[in-house]
């Protein structure tokens, strides 16, 4: 029997300087253990990162902070100073000809898809246990669009039945930038861990810069090691006190009392084998079950913001964007729970803009570039509030989409990539209004992609997310959170977090906590750091 000295100060490693090892390294730092931080990259954060490349800092990562109910991040973002901000929730939609989808029909169109996203959101909460393993959410939109919308019908009324549901289908395809993979992949049985917590979903205007530096300040004086790849992990059960080897590629072996991975989940997926044992069976089917997205921003920078020049092509926001008896997902474009009363002033969304979300719908009128039709989407930044503003335009790409401009990317020169990404782009805010194709100032300054997809230590892609076929999506994320603690091997991250939070920055920081109480505990050493937060804290305990 493995067992930890009672007293003794344990030396832990934390694999990644990201927001959960992070979190981790200051909560085990509080109660006095010894903590050694290898990061392979030469920075912290991990996908929680900035870039000025453009002129003006922009988050590569998150943009959001996902509910505000008993949220650190809300926390942080006050202490820090942070300017956040609702959208005041006005779309814009052009349909799959290209053509500016009326006011009226786009904020009816999206209250849709929203009700049948509401109704799955129920389903899979009430039912799980009895929904096909099989069966998609969009699945589910395609039961739900001929329920709504009958096709049965004869003549005219059959005809304007089925554009009616085509047009619902196409638009519910906008999910796939919520979670990184196209609608027809995500799990409907499982499409409850989706489901964030309460509260508003807030942009963060300025960039999660200051909260990186607020997390990370704790741990930057501690022994922090950039540019260490781990290679292997292998434990010692031989003794009688545990003992974990950690090899560096290019450097010495080191051995440590307890190792923390904090790698993301499509690292694991590519590097099981790089534990030694070989990990448990059941693990590797929790690790191999649970989906891995791929979720990148094109950032494009304009001259001047020549969309938000007049105020007459508007579109209103649908009641239902503002209902608090809708699901809190884990949002990405036009979210959920944004009660405009809250706004301050110098966080608020100037209504004359443009609205902040745009949204082509199928779009086949870029054969070249996009014979597949993928969705587009993208975000307004020129209606930040104050200083934060600036005539950008945010893309956010998933899926095919994401890979195939990766794919791009990594096959051509980086001098090329500006006219890449701007033929690939153009079809979509060459329909903005008042471009004009001779203008200078309405051609792209500068082009900003993240192409997580070709990151090794992003694991080619990015945040957990729930796919058909999934059999025990819950059970699978337990057993990745509580680890090997009899090995020695702990997992954190976004994908072990409490299910209130997967996928999120929030997520990732409470999974680093959990651990290192859990680690704290076995070695009997003294309260320390912050009380956790309600669910968040009833999972981690269950955890150990």
């Amino acid at each position: 029997m493995i067992r930890r000295a009672a007293g003794k100060v344990p030396h832990v490693c934390v694999v990644g300087a990201g927001v959960a090892g992070l979190r981790c390294a200051d909560v085990l730092l509080q109660h006095g253990a010894k903590v050694t931080i290898l990061e392979g990259r030469d920075r912290v954060g991990g996908r929680l990162c900035q870039s000025n490349a453009l002129g003006h800092l922009v988050d590569l990562g998150p943009n959001w902070i996902h509910g505000t109910d008993n949220n650190p991040m809300l926390d942080l973002a006050k202490q820090t100073n942070t300017v956040t901000m609702n959208w005041d929730g006005r779309q814009a939609v052009f349909d799959h000809l290209g053509k500016h989808m009326p006011e009226n029909d786009a904020a009816e169109n999206t209250e849709v898809v929203w009700t049948i996203i509401e109704q799955a959101m129920k389903l899979s909460n009430k039912e799980s246990a009895t929904i096909p393993e099989k069966k998609s959410l969009y699945n589910f939109f395609e039961e739900q669009v001929e329920e709504m919308f009958p096709s049965e019908t004869d003549g005219a009324n059959h005809k304007e039945a089925k554009r009616k549901q085509q047009t619902i289908l196409q638009m519910a395809e906008m999910w796939g930038a919520f979670v990184g993979s196209p609608i027809q992949k995500q799990s409907l049985k499982f499409f409850w861990l989706e489901e964030c917590i309460d509260g508003e979903n807030l942009f963060v205007a300025e960039t999660y810069c200051k909260v990186l530096a607020k997390i990370a300040e704790p741990t930057l004086n501690s022994d922090v090691r950039f540019g260490h790849k781990v290679e292997k992990i292998i434990s010692n059960e031989e003794n009688e006190y545990l003992t974990v080897l950690v090899d560096i590629e290019g450097k010495e072996s080191e051995t440590f009392d307890e190792v923390v991975m904090t790698a993301p989940l499509g690292w694991l997926k590519r590097n099981m084998d790089a534990f030694v044992p070989e990990l448990p069976k059941r693990l590797k089917e929790g690790i191999s079950s649970i989906g891995y997205g791929h979720l990148d921003k094109v950032y494009i920078n304009f001259p001047t913001a020549y969309w938000n020049e007049s105020s007459t092509a508007s579109a209103t926001a649908p009641s239902a964007s503002q209902d608090q008896s809708l699901p809190n997902v884990t949002a990405t474009i036009a979210p959920l729970h944004q009660p405009l009363s809250s706004q301050s002033p110098e966080s608020s969304v100037d209504s004359s803009h443009y609205p902040g979300f745009t949204h082509w719908v199928r779009p086949n009128y870029a054969p070249d570039t996009n014979p597949q039709q993928w969705n587009q989407e993208a975000v307004n930044l020129a209606a930040l509030p104050g200083r934060s503003a600036h005539p950008t335009l945010l893309f956010y790409i998933y899926g095919p989409t994401s890979l195939h401009i990766a794919k791009l990317l990594a096959s051509t020169p980086p001098s090329e990539h500006h006219a890449l990404l701007t033929s690939f782009f153009r079809p979509y805010f060459s329909r903005l209004p008042n471009y004009i194709s001779t203008n200078p100032s309405h051609q792209p300054k500068s082009i900003l992609a993240t192409a997580w997809a070709n990151d090794e230590l992003a694991g080619y892609g990015s945040y957990c997310n729930f796919q058909v076929g999934l059999e025990r999506g819950d059970q699978d994320v337990e057993v990745m959170r509580r680890g090997l603690p009899e090995r020695g091997l702990w997992l954190a991250g976004e994908h072990t977090s409490p299910f209130v939070a997967l996928g999120t920055v929030t997520g990732a920081y409470w999974a680093g906590e959990g651990v290192a109480k859990r680690i704290a505990r076995a070695y009997g050493l003294g309260s320390g750091g912050e009380g956790g937060t309600g669910k968040a804290e009833r999972e981690e305990a269950e955890a150990a």
